[in-house]
């Protein structure tokens, strides 16, 4: 009986604060069918954002009619700065930066202009794990990819 109670309990607490799922961000109607006019088309963000866009429902097309939304990605790039360094002047800590800029249109209407979207994260360093340490940057940036495109995609949502 306790059990039942404390789950209870615990579905009410949940329930008031405004939990809820991570789900899928359902798009406009005015996004409803979207170009996507990328400076890199072959990006870890372009492709994330596309899993993203499909994923809500939205249609991905080559080529907008004056009624149907583009999406431009004018910047997306990835910077590494030194953060850190050791008495032998070899790099410790690094910070992971991923920018990109969007901006969206319908026809002749622009519904976002392009906003700067920027994400970090610092990772550490070991020369003797050199091959171990390249894959987690690679890993990291992909993440920061996936972050960055449901942040815009939450952006579009709110249009």
């Amino acid at each position: 009986m306790r059990r039942v109670v404390a789950l209870l309990a615990c579905c009410v607490l949940v329930a008031s604060c405004s939990f809820r799922l991570q789900g899928r961000q359902v798009l406009p109607a005015s996004l409803a069918s979207i170009e996507l006019n990328a400076t890199d088309a072959h990006s870890d963000f372009t492709a994330a954002l596309k899993r993203s866009i499909t994923a809500s429902g939205a249609q991905l097309v080559d080529h907008a009619t004056t009624e149907q939304a583009v999406l431009r990605i004018t910047r997306d790039e990835v910077t590494e700065d030194v953060l850190s360094v050791d008495a032998r002047n070899i790099p410790t800590d690094f910070e992971l930066t991923y920018v990109v800029e969007v901006g969206v249109r319908v026809g002749t209407n622009e519904l976002m202009e392009a906003e700067k979207f920027t994400l970090s994260r610092i990772y550490s360093f070991d020369e003797t794990r050199l091959l171990a340490k390249e894959r987690e940057k690679d890993i990291l940036r992909e993440a920061l990819a996936r972050d960055m495109a449901s942040i815009v995609l939450r952006r579009l949502s709110s249009l």
